[in-house]
């Protein structure tokens, strides 16, 4: 689901593996019942809204190499 009222969410983070500073980031707002997800260059545009069973499967296919990161 991609959502806009997301957009007033604190406490978004980026992976350490992301540089931090790179600007092509994922964000995460996580403590929800959803994992709200974003594009670090546009802060404030959409988010992708994901169950939190979805986003595990999602970190474990990218950690186990099924999907490119």
């Amino acid at each position: 689901m991609i959502d806009s009222e997301h957009n007033a969410l604190t406490g978004w983070y980026k992976s350490s593996y992301s540089g931090g500073d790179q600007g092509e980031c994922l964000e995460v707002a996580p403590g929800r019942p959803d994992v709200p997800v974003r594009d670090s260059k546009t802060a404030h545009g959409p988010a992708l809204v994901f169950s939190h069973r979805g986003w595990t499967a999602f970190v474990a296919a990218v950690k186990d190499g099924h999907i490119e990161a």
